[in-house]
């Protein structure tokens, strides 16, 4: 499952995933390097060094939503209604900040 992110300055449209992270729990601390995330990939290869593998079991839980907050402080916003819809109702975005952002954009 994904949510389609746009970013507002390049028009560039990414799936971000959505929900538990499968592959952080098969592949650990190289879904964020992969995914050219570095600082998440440093800090969960430092989890994993310091816990001995033990502390990425709970990075699965919410590396995505870490991943999808970056994006947006990065510029991306919903690129469609239901995107936007699920990202207000886990409280990553307000409705009345997207809606400013939107307005701020047009001008």
């Amino acid at each position: 499952m994904s949510i389609r992110l746009k970013n507002k300055y390049t028009g560039v449209v990414v799936a971000a995933p959505w929900g538990f992270s499968w592959t952080s729990l098969f592949f650990g601390p190289f879904v964020p390097l992969l995914r050219g995330d570095v600082k998440w990939a440093v800090l969960g290869f430092v989890i994993v060094a310091i816990t001995a593998g033990l502390g990425w079991f709970v990075m699965p839980f919410v590396y995505n939503k870490f991943y999808i907050k970056e994006l947006i402080e990065k510029g991306y916003i919903p690129a469609d209604d239901i995107s936007k819809q699920k990202l207000i109702g886990k409280n990553i975005i307000a409705d009345d900040l997207q809606n400013e952002q939107e307005e701020k954009d047009d001008k």
